[in-house]
């Protein structure tokens, strides 16, 4: 039975995968694997269906509908308005196109730790990166791996961010959004020198090869919003000094739960933006309504690979796994992070790796009396590795959908910088945190 129980995981997982890369719904997906992982491993269909799976999806549904809902119309409302475009224009003013890289880069970060929805910061940035791009004459396919690189690796891992990533971590070991101490911010911080070295060492490459903007042909029409975008740099990102700071602030100071902080946060964000950008917003009910419909399909999305989750979770091979990497004497922390950036890389979402990985794993971590903030950290930083391949969706949209490039072209310059580097920033942070 356990021989059929890791083919029924590992085939499950492996079709997740390709399902999701050929485009198939991830709810369908993610059921029917789930189905398929319970019967290879001998388990009762209705009790794994209707109970374990459902149970995940309704779990991670309860504690993070309210915060997903409020971000996402937060990060429609900045679109809507011309915020966000008005905060790419500025980065690339600051940087210039000399500096196009890390003028995306910067725009890129600076929405996505403010809270905005890291797809409406690809459709933001990709204007401003064309032209950036092209009046640099640099390669059209790294824009993609400069938008996520600026958008999924350090700003959703650091300490005080407020995204999902990072505050999931807070529920299962009872730590605040800058859980980790020194370490995290130096992570952080080691993630984004690395990570934009090799960036630019890519380009710099495959200039010295001959190679110049060339965009695709379906690219070169990139349109963009046609939002206003002559709203102040200032009261752009005062919604966004808000939010960051007024959750911080919260969480630390009155010692609030994360989650709470953050929706207090978010509501005066809101609040402040619909005054601040009411003469740039035309269609408020139209705002509202996308944003809520955003949230409901990322939230179901995330909520159906939690519930396949929470299928794996009850197969001996999964229990069998689970035992091996939490019984590494002196190599706690490693076990920790290496089960959590497997998840988050077979599932391809960080905050669905977290969702299915943490219920389990936290406690036993905990139980062997490990540091809180570091395990946060360290979970945190492995959810935002591997969750960027191939099948991401966040990578696919910016690569297919916003850039009109393809994997072949785009996606090596993507894996190093979202995936290779953070990945070894991850061993140096179990290092650190194990030496400590």
């Amino acid at each position: 039975m356990l021989v059929a129980s890791f083919i029924g995981l590992f085939a499950g997982l492996a079709l997740l995968v390709v399902l999701t890369m050929r485009g198939v719904n991830i709810i369908i997906s993610a059921v029917l694997c789930a189905v398929l992982v319970a019967l290879c491993s001998g388990l009762s269909l209705r009790d794994a269906m209707l109970d374990s799976y459902m149970d995940g999806f309704t779990g991670f549904f309860t504690t993070w509908f309210p915060a997903i809902l409020l971000g996402a119309i937060f990060g429609q409302l900045m679109d809507d308005s011309g915020a966000a475009k008005a905060i790419a224009r500025k980065s690339r003013d600051w940087f210039g196109e000399k500096r196009a890289i890390m003028a995306v880069v910067g725009a890129s970060a600076i929405l996505t730790y403010g809270g905005v929805s890291v797809f409406v910061v690809g459709f933001s940035v990709y204007p401003i990166a064309y032209e950036l791009f092209k009046g640099a004459n640099l390669p059209h396919r790294f824009i993609p791996a400069a938008m996520v690189f600026g958008s999924i690796s350090f700003t959703m891992t650091s300490p005080g961010s407020p995204e999902v990533q990072n505050l999931i971590p807070t529920e299962y070991f009872g730590t605040t959004a800058v859980a980790g101490g020194f370490i995290g911010v130096l992570c952080g911080i080691t993630i984004l020198m690395i990570g934009a070295f090799a960036i630019r060492t890519l380009v710099r490459r495959a200039i010295a090869a001959g190679e110049t903007f060339d965009p695709p042909a379906a690219s070169r029409n990139h349109g963009g919003s046609e939002t206003d975008s002559s709203i102040p740099i200032i009261a752009a990102l005062t919604p966004l000094v808000v939010l960051v700071g007024g959750f911080n602030v919260l969480a630390l100071i009155f010692e609030m739960r994360a989650v709470e902080a953050l929706l207090i946060a978010m509501v005066a964000s809101l609040a402040l933006g619909f005054t601040l950008f009411h003469r740039h917003l035309h269609q408020r009910g139209r705002t509202l309504g996308l944003g809520a419909d955003n949230a409901l399909v990322a939230t179901a999305n995330t909520c159906a690979v939690v519930g396949f989750g929470a299928v794996a979770a009850l197969t001996p091979a999964f229990k069998e796994i689970v035992a091996v990497l939490t019984d590494l004497p002196g190599l706690e922390y490693a076990g920790l992070a290496m089960a959590v950036t497997a998840i988050a890389g077979i599932t391809g979402s960080a905050s669905g790796g977290l969702g299915i990985a943490l219920p389990i794993l936290a406690p036993i971590y905990q139980g062997m009396g490990l540091d809180n903030g570091a395990m946060h950290r360290i979970s945190a930083l492995a959810s935002g590795g591997l969750d960027s391949l191939p099948h991401n969706g966040y990578v696919v949209t910016t690569i297919r959908a916003i850039c009109k490039e393809t994997h072949q072209r785009a996606y090596p310059a993507v894996f190093v910088a979202s995936v290779l580097v953070p990945s070894l920033v991850l061993a140096l942070a179990v290092v650190l945190y194990t030496l400590v």
